[in-house]
């Protein structure tokens, strides 16, 4: 029997969001992946309990069902969005939103220039975007250009090809922009300041078989497998899968 999940849709059909979506809430490694990143989310929000916070590229996650407030977006139109547009052209008012949140959303998006000058437009002063990516570390660059299917380019610049949803991507994006870059994005929107960069988890979402294999351990040592992640991540960043970056609009 084969261990690879059998796709029914092409991958920037909606639908095939749709699968993604099942498949993070029913495999408890990365169910449970998930719901740590969200607390991430849910941290922000309590610190301002009043405010109207974003999330970008939710078609694939369910973070509605942890945070009920937050405005739920895709560029896809799925029955489990509140909203459905592009993050270069976002339907809301110059300095209304307290808060961005993304999940593997920001190293697919078009033009990162535009979209954070659009994001600036629209985040209230002390405002945030927060995104967990891809992270360009020893272990992630030899993980996401051997076994992934997305292209890994850390020579690339600030554009992608606009192919599709999830086919056009550079899992180095947010490297590239927020690290390599970060004279040519103090110049260019200088408004947007880098608050953190954390690196982590090593190895929870490669055991989870992410969206293509199956699980590949018993759901039990997830635990013990956290623990590894926080001590191998604080060794070394390049120990790292991924790496959250927290911008404020000061």
């Amino acid at each position: 029997m084969s261990i690879k999940h059998q796709f029914k849709y092409p991958l920037d059909a909606p639908e095939r969001t749709l699968e993604h979506r099942e498949i993070i809430k029913n495999k408890l490694f990365l169910r449970k992946l998930y719901l740590e990143w969200y607390a991430e989310f849910s941290k922000e929000i309590k610190n301002n309990k009043n405010g109207i916070f974003i999330e970008l590229g939710s078609g694939g996650g369910f973070l509605k069902e942890i945070e009920p407030g937050v405005i739920c977006s895709d560029v896809l139109p799925l029955p489990t969005n509140d909203l459905s547009f592009s993050a270069l052209d976002m339907p809301f008012e110059d300095k209304s939103i307290d808060g961005i949140f993304m999940i593997d959303t920001f190293h697919h998006i078009p033009d990162s220039e535009k979209f954070l000058s659009e994001a600036q437009r629209i985040l209230k002063k002390g405002g945030k975007i927060i995104m967990i990516e891809p992270a360009n570390s020893w272990w992630g660059r030899f993980i996401y250009k051997n076994f992934h299917h997305e292209p890994f380019y850390p020579e690339g610049d600030w554009k992608i090809p606009n192919a599709g949803p999830l086919s056009g991507a550079n899992g180095a994006l947010p490297w590239i922009v927020f690290e390599r870059d970060q004279k040519m994005l103090a110049v260019k929107i200088p408004e947007l300041k880098i608050e953190s960069i954390k690196y982590h988890t090593p190895l929870r979402y490669l055991i989870s078989g992410g969206l293509s294999i199956k699980q590949l351990v018993p759901g039990f040592s997830y635990n013990a497998f956290r623990l590894l992640d926080y001590i191998l991540s604080n060794i070394s960043r390049q120990l790292s899968m991924f790496v959250t970056i927290t911008i404020k609009y000061q």
